[in-house]
């Protein structure tokens, strides 16, 4: 609680990477209810912009490294719950 969080995502793909490539965090409280997406990357970062971790995610990947990893700032108990990372790099998903 109150330290910055990583969140280590790490990815291999026989394709190059290119712009097309997709990462999507979604996550669920631990309590259940639905999946909501919390970070979306395509070229740029694009964390959320509503929802209990807005303006509280950043991005500290490096897609041509085989990184997709973020970090979540001033975490709390509550934010327990289930994280998923998924990377697509079309052709390869």
């Amino acid at each position: 609680v109150g330290e910055q969080v990583l969140l280590k995502c790490s990815f291999k793909s026989s394709s190059p990477i290119t712009e097309s490539l997709l990462v999507d965090w979604t996550y669920r409280p631990l309590s259940g209810g639905r999946m909501e997406t919390i970070f979306h990357y395509q070229s740029v970062p694009h964390p959320t912009t509503t929802g209990r971790f807005k303006d509280r995610i950043s991005w500290v990947g490096n897609v041509a490294n085989g990184d997709a990893s973020i970090a979540i700032l001033s975490p709390e108990l509550s934010d327990n719950g289930t994280f998923i990372c998924s990377v697509k790099n079309p052709p390869d998903v």
